[in-house]
């Protein structure tokens, strides 16, 4: 390296370090963007000198839903051997935050000290990434459609990223959930070393297919999908009619594994960090052992006391999410534990300003089981008047609907209309998931 580009280097990692320091000591925020943003533009080549230097293998974990638990668990899990990780662990997963995350674990000179980088990736930026920073393991989770003011749909994605992906060396690892269609076409498509997970428990099966299903139809040749069953929106066990797609054969027994993490949802994040530790030769003695010791992260079905009472609070920012919220809410209601359920809806960046997707969300499931519903946020009224029309259409629904503009208090009432023996379960978009925990624990997200 010249001593020009050295000395660029090293002002950009200062002044990157300098930046996280005085933004977390003033408490302005998590500095998990701005310092990578200006270090960037010091130096534009900085995310490619950075990649260059893990020790053993970067992984890219991409999808709509559960990037943040799957990479935690993989994270715990080879944070056991020993190995030093770096990890955008605050979920700031656009390039800026990516570099911010990598500058972390930099000395002043530019050097990173990490034997592997676990790095989750917005769906639409993963394409650009790959053109300075290429992967050993590319892990895929799914596609479903999030913010409808962003991103297009998922086939639209799913072609991005088989483009992206079609030039990198055959060596490379792309891991893919088989029970989406388009991501098990999408493997199926691909010359690299491509490894399956997902589920085949036929008893966790949907009794019908949600109304926010996304993709039905075969990504071969356009005709509808025969579905076995479904687990959770599109993912399940289907073949076509029509051509010779079908599900890819699994290169992991689910029935073999536990969870610790309540929903669907997180048994795939479970298989998909476990699949990845086995291709990295790690012992399977420590992969179970870790998965069944493991916490949630912030806001990913993570249990807090508050006030003597349990609070489980469960991310729900589009409408498949939602919707497997509420069906592990619900399956936790017949079971006589929880009465009270705390909605929060905002609208900003982080969200997706375009809230129409509750309108796809069955929340006239969470409304059938009666008790005390709590509405909050910027657009408390939107989801108000959403939950409304479910009782409406369910006509003798035992429900107790509270609307409260200020967030703090709708987190009072909730509280106070929870037993003692019962969870509160709070489900937020993301920018109101960083206030509930602000407001329930006193401290931002660092």
């Amino acid at each position: 390296m010249k001593l020009l580009d050295r000395a660029r280097l090293g002002l950009a990692v200062a002044l990157a370090k300098t930046v996280t320091a005085v933004v977390r000591k003033l408490r302005l925020g998590a500095a998990s963007v701005l310092p990578g943003e200006i270090a960037n533009r010091l130096h534009p080549k900085l995310l490619a000198l950075l990649c260059e230097q893990v020790r053993e293998e970067i992984i890219f974990i991409v999808g709509t839903n559960g990037k943040t638990t799957t990479s935690l668990l993989l994270r715990t899990i080879l944070e056991e051997t020993g190995a030093k990780i770096a990890h955008n662990a605050t979920g700031a997963n656009l390039i800026n935050g990516i570099i911010t995350a990598l500058l972390a674990d930099t000395n002043l000179l530019g050097k990173l000290n990490a034997d592997y980088a676990i790095l989750e990736v917005d769906e639409n930026v993963f394409p650009l990434l790959l053109k300075d920073c290429q992967p050993g393991i590319i892990l895929g989770l799914n596609l479903f459609r999030d913010q409808l003011d962003r991103y297009g749909e998922v086939d639209a994605i799913s072609d991005k990223w088989q483009e992206a992906i079609l030039p990198l060396p055959q060596s490379t690892t792309v891991i893919l959930n088989a029970d989406d269609p388009t991501l098990c076409y999408l493997g199926k498509n691909l010359p690299q070393n491509v490894l399956f997970f997902g589920l085949n428990e036929p008893h966790l099966y949907l009794e019908e297919i949600p109304h926010a299903v996304d993709s039905i139809y075969c990504p071969a040749c356009g005709a509808s999908l025969e579905y076995q069953g479904v687990y959770l929106s599109h993912l399940g066990d289907y073949h076509c009619p029509s051509c010779d797609f079908s599900k890819a054969k699994l290169d992991i027994n689910s029935q073999e594994w536990g969870q610790i993490l309540v929903g669907v949802y997180n048994k795939y994040n479970t298989l998909a960090a476990g699949l990845t530790a086995q291709t990295l030769n790690i012992a399977m003695p420590l992969i179970q052992e870790t998965v069944k010791n493991f916490r949630a992260a912030f806001g990913r079905a993570e249990e807090l006391t508050v006030k003597g009472k349990q609070v489980r609070i469960l991310l729900s920012k589009n409408p498949v999410g939602m919707n497997e919220t509420i069906r592990t809410i619900n399956e936790i209601k017949a079971q006589g534990k929880s009465e009270t359920t705390l909605l929060v809806l905002n609208d900003r960046t982080p969200d997706g300003t375009d809230v129409s997707w509750i309108w796809d969300v069955d929340t006239e499931k969470l409304a059938a089981q009666g008790g005390t519903i709590v509405i909050s946020g910027d657009r408390v009224y939107d989801m108000a008047l959403r939950i409304q029309y479910s009782q409406q259409n369910l006509n003798n629904s035992d429900l107790n609907l509270i609307i409260k503009e200020k967030l703090k208090e709708a987190i009072d009432v909730a509280l106070n209309h929870t037993p003692p023996e019962h969870t509160l379960h709070i489900l937020p978009t993301y920018s109101a998931m960083l206030e509930v925990r602000q407001l329930l624990t006193g401290r931002k997200i660092q």
